[in-house]
C-alpha cells in the first residue's frame, strides 16, 4: 500500500473514531483531509469534475423553482 493510501486510511479511521465519541468537528476535519488526499491521487483526480457536473445538473433542474417560473399548461 502506498503512502497516500495509508494516510487516507488513517484519516478515515480517525474520522470514524471522532464520530463515535461525538466530536463532530474532528470528524469533519479528518473526512475533509481524507477527501483532499484522495483527490490528490491519480484514481481520485476525476472527482472534482464529476462533482462539478453533478452540481451543474442539479442547478439546471432547480432553475425553474428558484426563478419563480412555473408551467401553467393544462390549467384553465
Amino acid at each position: 500500500m502506498n503512502v497516500a493510501g495509508v494516510l487516507i486510511f488513517f484519516a478515515l479511521v480517525a474520522s470514524f473514531i471522532c464520530a463515535r465519541v461525538r466530536v463532530a468537528g474532528g470528524a469533519v476535519v479528518f473526512a475533509v483531509v481524507a477527501t483532499l488526499l484522495f483527490v490528490g491521487t491519480p484514481m481520485g483526480a476525476g472527482l472534482p469534475g464529476v462533482m462539478a457536473n453533478f452540481l451543474s445538473i442539479i442547478q439546471q433542474a432547480a432553475v425553474p423553482l428558484t426563478q419563480g417560473t412555473h408551467s401553467t399548461a393544462g390549467v384553465g
